[in-house]
This record gives structure tokens, sequence and C-alpha cells, in this order.
């Protein structure tokens, strides 16, 4: 009797935990009438495909804006990240698939919302509607996990330092000219769970980072131009094996046939 009442309760608390995404999910993610996605060919790769969907409205079809855009994430591949939607059901993950972590160099694979652009020039270009950080000297984005600022892009002269490790933003290099903050690990952020992840300008094709996307200036360039914040966009990136697994259940735009078929890899 007992045996059988624990297997009654497991059985409730499983159909508790598939449903409480659900709310979420209607909730979240009708409200976006911009979507990013960006594909790969599967856990490892670098090299991917970025791809712009818009919609009038929560409740029309999502339609293709503008061509494939040629991206690279992290050197080691992606792995499940933290965002708006539960990945760590059985639905979602398997034992097997890699999971996003401080310092492992894969971007985090999920849904997330673009909330803000940075760059180096002292104004956001006319046009642009992202809110807009100016990067300065004194512009970090604190990856120590002790810090109560971690995951946080922040100017140190504004608060006390409590961290022993960051990312000086303002960097010597064009990777940060121009970029947009992906909500990885968010609200909260979970120590080591992953943090300062960028949509950026990148070194070159076959090139991996660190743990963020990145692409060609003038492609991202055009995709800040195309942003609204008041259309809630928002990133998706996944494999091509999980994308089409997911694709009903999160609602996702359809690939284009090349893509699905792999050829644009």
């Amino acid at each position: 009797m007992k045996l059988h009442f624990l297997c009654i309760c497991i059985v409730i608390l499983n159909i508790a935990l598939a449903g409480a995404a659900q709310p979420v999910q209607r909730r979240v993610l009708p409200s976006s009438t911009q979507f990013v996605v960006v594909a790969t060919r599967d856990w490892n790769a670098v090299e991917g495909v970025l791809l712009r969907y818009e919609r009038a409205n929560g409740n029309k079809g999502w339609k293709l804006a503008g061509d494939a855009i040629p991206v690279v994430v992290g050197k080691n591949g992606m792995g499940w990240g933290t965002g708006v939607l539960p990945t760590d059901s059985p639905a979602a993950r398997t034992l097997l698939d890699p999971v996003k972590k401080e310092g492992g160099a894969r971007s985090p694979a999920g849904i997330f919302w673009l909330s803000t652009a940075f760059g180096y020039d002292p104004r956001q270009r006319q046009g642009w509607k992202m809110p807009y950080i100016v990067l300065t000297p004194s512009v970090e984005c604190v990856d120590d996990s002790a810090s109560r600022f971690y995951n946080r892009v922040l100017d140190r002269r504004a608060v006390a330092p409590d961290w022993h490790s960051s990312e000086h933003m303002l960097r010597s290099d064009e990777a940060y000219r121009l970029g947009i903050a992906v909500d990885h690990n968010a609200n909260p952020p979970v120590p080591a769970g992953g943090s300062c992840i960028f949509m950026h300008i990148w070194s070159g094709l076959g090139q991996g980072t660190t743990g963020c996307t990145a692409m060609p200036q003038e492609k991202i360039e055009a995709l800040l131009a195309w942003l609204d914040p008041a259309r809630n966009p928002m990133l998706v990136q996944l494999p091509l094996v999980q994308y089409k697994k997911q694709r009903k259940n999160w609602r996702l735009p359809k690939l284009p046939k090349s893509l699905d078929s792999r050829a644009e890899f």
C-alpha cells in the first residue's frame, strides 16, 4: 500500500512539474514578435547559422526576415543554459547532453531575452532602438561566482567591488565594438551557471568564442537596426536535432528546407 501511494505521488508530482512550464510558455512566447534563431549542426559544432523571424502579433505565424547569417558559437559548441523556459526536464534534455557551466567555453542552448545593446561609440546610432550601454574603461562584466554582482555588466565606479574576476568590456580588439547582451542565467543568476553571454563581432569563421555568439560586424549592425525592444525580441539557440525536437512544443519558427536538411552547414 505504501509503495502504491508513493508511485501515485510521484506521478502527480511529474504531472505538476510538466504543467508548471505551460503557463510560462503561454505567457512568455506569444509576447515576442521578433525571434532570432541560431542553429548548429550538433552540440560540438562551432559554426552555425542565424535567422531572423518576425510576426504581426502572437497569434500570427512567423515569417523569415532577411538572409541567413553565418555565426560562430563557443569553441566547445553549445550546452543547455538557463533562460525563459525550463530545459532540465526529460522532455528537453538527456543525461548525455552537455550543460552550460562557467568556464566551459560552450554557448547556452535555450530561449533567452535580448535586452540591451552596447558598444565603443559614445552614442547609439540614429534609428536604433535597443537600450545602449557606452563601454568605458570602468565597465566590467563580473564572472566571479562568489560576487553578489555575478553575471552583471556594471561600472565599477558606481558600486563597491567585491569580485576577484571580471571581463573588461572596453577591449583592445574590435569584438565588443558592437554587441547585444543575452539574458542567460539572469533571474536570479546561479553561481557557476555561466556569465557574460553576448552576441558580438567575430574574429572569423571557425574561430569559436568563450561562450558567446559572434558574427561579422556588418551583420550585427543589421541585427541591431532590426531589433525593437517594444517587440520583446528573443534568441533561441539549439543544435539542429534539438530544435526540430522542441519546435512544436516551444512554438518555434519552422526552419527553411535548406537548413533543415543541413545544407547550410
